[in-house]
């Protein structure tokens, strides 16, 4: 599965932004599908991801203010981000997690800038 992850850009604090991930392959069975960021000098961590039954799960850090949604019928998977802060400011990559038995697939969307000035 390749990922192509868009929407990412320059925002006052308070904004709003909508990231997308388009898959070139059905995501209607990927196990569970999500968004990473990875800010300057930071680990990457997780800020939500939704399983293929729709269960959702968010960072605390972002509960509330993020929305993770996925469009089977357009293979495509986003986060709608309210009230965005300065300490959102990140490379944003999308993450589509697979697995069968023993057998675990991870792949990963290029990345999005997005830049929250205050």
């Amino acid at each position: 599965v390749q990922l192509q992850a868009s929407g990412g850009g320059f925002v006052q604090a308070g904004g709003s932004l909508r990231l997308s991930c388009a898959a070139s392959e059905r995501i209607v069975s990927i196990n569970i599908m999500g968004w990473y960021r990875q800010a300057p000098g930071e680990q990457r961590e997780m800020v939500a991801t939704i399983t293929a039954g729709g269960n959702t799960d968010y960072a605390d850090s972002v509960m509330g203010r993020f929305t993770v949604s996925r469009d089977n019928a357009k293979n495509t998977m986003f986060l709608q981000m309210h009230s965005l802060k300065p300490e959102d400011k990140a490379v944003y990559y999308c993450n589509a997690h697979e697995w069968l038995g023993h057998y675990e697939w991870d792949y990963w969307g290029q990345g999005t800038q997005v830049t929250v000035s205050s």
